[in-house]
């Protein structure tokens, strides 16, 4: 909760004034978050995901994906106005919550960056296998769509493992169980580890094999089949973009999982400092769900096409619509 009650009076009066501007910044970021970025980030998320399924048999391997980074957008969505308009972001919260809610949204929320992660670094990986073996269909849209559905499955149990840890820290300490597990340092060095550091390995060798393909010219260059090369720059652009927003937020569990929890060898000041930044990360995490989509709506070249045929489609309702009898004359002569 974000309180400045731990000064008193007798408190140097500095520390008081960092505490309630450290506050009022909070506050108003997030305010800025909930008016312009969270109503944009809704629309262009749900925007991606209807546009994409609506034209099934157009969707590539890189749209899968966008598509599933898109879901877990809305989630993250779901869970920013709780968050932010809630005691631990805001100097006037709208509401309280107790331990079992604040649960659900930190399992939403790390649910959530699992599968960002996740989808961004097999979206890499996929590319490679797409540039050197086009023809394979190792990376087709059906088997993209099974890798995407064990992505929800795996962060789901992995999100699960370190809430026997969260939920612990939050029980009484009679129940024996729970009182050998009471260490939130141990359920963030897991998202740590499983959230960050390999999702971050596994981006940094796909770019190495992506530009060590790039640099070798082949007859396979000119295949019809390959993807679009702006989905080169979109790919380069949406992996820069994701770990500039979640790098901060994975840092201060860092942090926390180094150093332990803060406040026990520090003063007022350090602690906080230490939540402001936590805070500030978090906020950077949720712009992830607003600054994907947008990026995906401007590099993108077809999506424009798939919005403008959805827009007929809709348009001639149960009728079909002329261009679809022409395109469908044309296949069959």
């Amino acid at each position: 909760m974000w309180s400045c009650v731990v000064y008193n009076e007798t408190d140097d009066s500095v520390d008081l004034r960092l505490c309630q501007d450290f506050g009022l910044i909070l506050s108003v970021f997030s305010l800025v978050y909930l008016i312009v970025c969270f109503p944009v980030g809704l629309c262009y998320n749900a925007l991606l995901v209807v546009v994409n399924l609506s034209n099934k048999v157009t969707m590539t391997m890189p749209d899968v994906y966008f598509v599933n980074i898109a879901i877990a957008g809305l989630v993250l969505n779901l869970v920013a106005p709780v968050e932010l308009l809630g005691p631990s972001f805001t100097r006037w919260p709208m509401w309280e919550y107790n331990n079992e809610l604040y649960i659900t949204l930190l399992i939403l929320f790390n649910i959530s960056s699992l599968v960002i992660m996740y989808s961004t670094t097999l979206l890499s990986l996929d590319y490679y296998i797409e540039r050197a073996l086009p023809r394979t269909y190792m990376s087709s849209v059906y088997n993209t769509k099974h890798v995407c559905g064990f992505i929800w499955g795996g962060a789901v149990l992995t999100s699960f493992s370190s809430l026997l840890f969260y939920v612990c820290n939050h029980v009484s300490t009679k129940i024996i169980e729970c009182s050998k597990m009471q260490n939130k340092e141990a359920a963030d060095a897991i998202m740590m580890f499983i959230g960050y550091v390999v999702p971050a390995v596994a981006v940094l060798y796909a770019f190495v094999l992506i530009l060590r393909i790039r640099k070798e010219s082949t007859p396979l260059d000119q295949d019809s089949g390959r993807l679009d090369p702006s989905i080169h720059r979109l790919l380069l652009a949406s992996v820069c973009m994701q770990f500039l927003l979640w790098t901060p937020y994975y840092m201060t569990l860092l942090v926390h999982t180094v150093a332990g929890a803060p406040g026990t060898h520090s003063n007022k000041q350090h602690l906080t400092t230490y939540f402001f930044l936590r805070c500030l990360s978090e906020l950077l995490a949720f712009c992830s769900s607003f600054a994907i989509p947008l990026m995906y709506r401007q590099m993108n070249k077809n999506f424009s096409h798939k919005l403008q045929r959805l827009l007929k489609r809709l348009h001639c309702g149960d009728q079909s619509c002329p261009h679809e009898r022409s395109t469908v004359q044309q296949v069959v002569t």
